[in-house]
């Protein structure tokens, strides 16, 4: 637990949490009882300014967003979710894509739908992607840290279009999570 804490007060005084976001902090209260840990219930909820679809953090990068909430409680869809998706780049300068769980395996995500064209190696970090157009947005904003790729066979990329990313956080071990709040949002 401490050492949670003391990753997201390092993540916020390195500028970690993103432009215009309020950090919600709050404790894990329940997890679902599937073989998936889909879900995770939150000790804080609407009366701490928690919106439905709010971005949330660990120390270690992304883990999912609120899906559901009462003024005390919000439930988290976690990334390894099997409806999850999240569009995520490849840093420094590589391909874009979207980041899908790999099913029953809370250890593993892929990365799918890259550009054919682009190579990617395994260790490149993969961060939320953030983008916008017109007046839509993505739910998370850019730089987002979510984790490492760690296995990036040429084949696979050509045939598939994908690759295989090991996330930061063990979804099944953490505390302590960040809701990234708008603020004003949902008053």
């Amino acid at each position: 637990e401490n050492k949670e804490l003391r990753a997201l007060v390092n993540l916020e005084r390195q500028g970690g949490i993103p432009e215009g976001r309020e950090p919600v902090t709050g404790r894990v209260i329940g997890r679902s009882p599937t073989v998936w840990y889909s879900t995770v219930t939150i000790d804080k909820g609407s009366s701490s300014g928690i919106d439905e679809d709010d971005p949330v953090i660990t120390g270690g990068g992304l883990v999912g967003r609120v899906t559901e909430m009462t003024s005390g409680t919000a439930r988290v869809t976690l990334i390894t979710d099997h409806r999850s998706a999240v569009s995520a780049k490849v840093l420094p300068d590589g391909p874009s894509g979207v980041i899908t769980p790999e099913v029953g395996d809370p250890g593993e995500l892929l990365l799918d739908f890259i550009e054919e064209d682009r190579e990617v190696d395994e260790g490149q970090m993969v961060v939320t992607a953030g983008w916008r157009s017109g007046n839509l947005t993505s739910l998370f904003p850019y730089g987002i840290e979510i984790g490492r790729v760690t296995d990036a066979s040429l084949d696979e990329q050509q045939t598939y279009q994908r690759v295989h990313v090991r996330p930061f956080v063990d979804v099944r071990e953490m505390e302590i999570v960040q809701v990234l709040t708008e603020p004003g949002d949902g008053d």
